[in-house]
C-alpha cells in the first residue's frame, strides 16, 4: 500500500518525470509544439507547488496530485503504475479535504474520464479551450456529492 505524503523540493525531478511519462502515454492528441510548450510550463511550475505524492515503500513517487482552493489541478501516476489504485487513492484524500471537488479533463482523453466517472464526478459544462487557450477541449466535472448552485440556491 502506497503512503501518501506531502512534496519535498528534493521530488521536483522525479515528479515532472511521472508528468512526462503519464501525458505521453495518455495525450497523443497534443500537438509536437504544444507538448513541448507544455513540458517547459510544467517543469517551471511543478517542483515548487504544493502536491500530494504516493510514495512505494522506498519512498520514491509514483503518483501525484495538486489541488488549488477545491480544484484538482493535476493529478498524474507513473504508467507503470497504472490500474493499482494510486490514482483513486489519491482523489479520495482530496475529497476528504475537499468535499466539493472539482476538475477538468481533456475531452480527447475518454480514459481520464471514465476514471473520474468511477469515481462518482459528473459533468458541469464544457469548454472548447483549455485553460492556456489552446484548441484542446475541456470537460468540466465536480464530484457528485458536492452541491450544485442550484442546491445551494433552493
Amino acid at each position: 500500500m502506497p503512503t501518501l505524503r506531502p512534496s519535498r523540493p528534493q521530488d521536483g525531478a522525479r515528479v515532472i518525470d511521472i508528468w512526462r511519462r503519464a501525458v505521453d502515454a495518455t495525450h497523443h492528441f497534443l500537438a509536437p509544439a504544444d507538448r513541448q510548450a507544455l513540458d517547459a510550463e510544467v517543469s517551471a511550475l511543478l517542483p515548487a507547488a504544493p502536491l500530494r505524492l504516493a510514495v512505494d515503500a522506498d519512498d520514491v513517487p509514483q503518483a501525484f496530485m495538486w489541488v488549488v482552493d477545491g480544484q484538482l489541478e493535476a493529478l498524474f501516476v507513473d504508467p507503470a503504475q497504472h490500474g493499482r489504485g494510486l490514482g483513486r487513492r489519491l482523489v479520495e484524500q482530496a475529497l476528504r479535504e475537499h468535499p466539493h471537488l472539482r476538475t477538468d479533463v481533456n475531452a480527447q482523453n475518454p480514459q481520464a474520464l471514465a476514471f473520474y466517472t468511477r469515481l462518482g464526478f459528473v459533468e458541469t459544462g464544457r469548454s472548447p479551450l483549455d485553460g492556456q487557450g489552446r484548441a484542446y477541449p475541456l470537460v468540466h466535472l465536480r464530484h457528485a456529492g458536492a452541491p450544485t448552485a442550484e442546491d445551494a440556491a433552493a
